[in-house]
């Protein structure tokens, strides 16, 4: 209980800090001011649920989802949320606390997706134990989902990786398909998590400082992603296409995604289902790509296309950089101990 009242005191200090900041919105307000010339639309999309972190506190878990689902209804974003039912389990069992933080979800109206049980990387693991996380991450999502007459649809790779060979990359997807699911593509990628991870870091010791400068650089940043793909989904398919964006279940869209829809909503955009992002013809292009990296779809097409120009997206900044890898060495140094 202590521990979840400090977190409150630092969340109010935080409010009040990047209420008196103007900084971040009129820097992301000046990145375009031309009106948009077509409306434009994307469908929002969250991994890992029910929250990044492994091993986080059921409790705070919770109030981050609720926090997260306030903000996500509110701007009527109808976005899909996709489970690695492995960080369901506590003490040897599903913890009912956190099977009903996906339940809050699909009362929302949202609707849950597969991310399999314990995030395996496709490059790294053998093709059927693979498959067969797949499977174990279903049971609770899709049991939720039949109470509330859904069906379990949409399955994403975790780290984008889809098959370092052609004959990995077929199998799979013939697997997939044949367990109902369609691939739930990424057309907007972005380095979100290393900004979410300095965060929440920062939000468990206290150090509203370093919350704010993580959040008022955040939304500029996935302004210039969208720039980025954007510009690159002019120069792939010729036209823009609805994109499909990929986000985090974290502290850090929980507190900040009323300025990160209201970013979009400025550049045009409004919030559509992944079903309908995925009617436009763009998604039916096939994908040759096979090989180790976690390319977003626009990337594939470009390959597919045989294209020459293949631009890594933007990177973030090089403060942010040093902040993160000494969270990450720290988290080495006690996993050492």
């Amino acid at each position: 209980m202590h521990h979840l009242r400090g977190r409150e005191t630092v969340a109010v200090v935080f409010c009040l800090l990047l209420l008196s900041s103007s900084g971040a919105a009129t820097f992301a307000q000046s990145r375009e001011t031309k009106p948009v010339a077509a409306q434009r639309s994307v469908a929002v999309t969250f991994d890992d649920l029910p929250a990044t972190s492994p091993s986080a506190d059921p409790r705070a878990v919770r109030e981050m989802t609720r926090t997260l689902l306030g903000r996500v209804t509110s701007n009527r974003v109808p976005a899909v949320g996709f489970v690695n039912e492995g960080k369901l389990w506590r003490n040897g069992k599903a913890d009912d606390a956190l099977v009903a933080t996906l339940k809050m979800w699909l009362d929302a109206g949202l609707e849950l997706g597969n991310h399999t049980y314990s995030h395996p990387d496709l490059n790294t693991t053998p093709l059927d134990a693979y498959q067969a996380n797949v499977v174990d991450g279903e049971k609770h999502t899709r049991s939720l989902m039949e109470r509330k007459k859904l069906k379990l649809r949409y399955f994403r790779h975790p780290f984008l990786h889809a098959g370092a060979t052609p004959e990995t990359k077929r199998a799979f997807e013939k697997f997939i398909a044949a367990r109902g699911y369609r691939v739930a593509p990424v057309t907007i990628d972005n380095d979100e998590y290393v900004y979410a991870a300095v965060y929440q870091e920062a939000k468990e010791s206290g150090d509203a400082q370093t919350m704010r400068r993580v959040a008022e650089a955040y939304i500029p940043y996935m302004e210039v992603m969208f720039e980025f793909y954007e510009k690159y989904s002019r120069e792939t398919l010729g036209y823009e296409i609805p994109q499909v964006l990929l986000l985090h279940a974290n502290e850090l869209n929980a507190d900040t995604f009323d300025q990160l829809a209201a970013m979009m909503k400025r550049r045009g955009y409004r919030f559509v289902t992944l079903e309908e992002a995925l009617k436009d013809q763009a998604y039916r292009l096939p994908d040759t790509y096979a090989g180790r990296r976690g390319l977003s779809w626009l990337h594939r097409w470009a390959v597919t296309k045989g294209s020459e120009k293949n631009p890594q997206h933007p990177s973030y900044p090089d403060w942010l950089q040093k902040l993160y890898d000494r969270r990450e060495a720290r988290l080495r140094n006690s996993r050492g101990r």
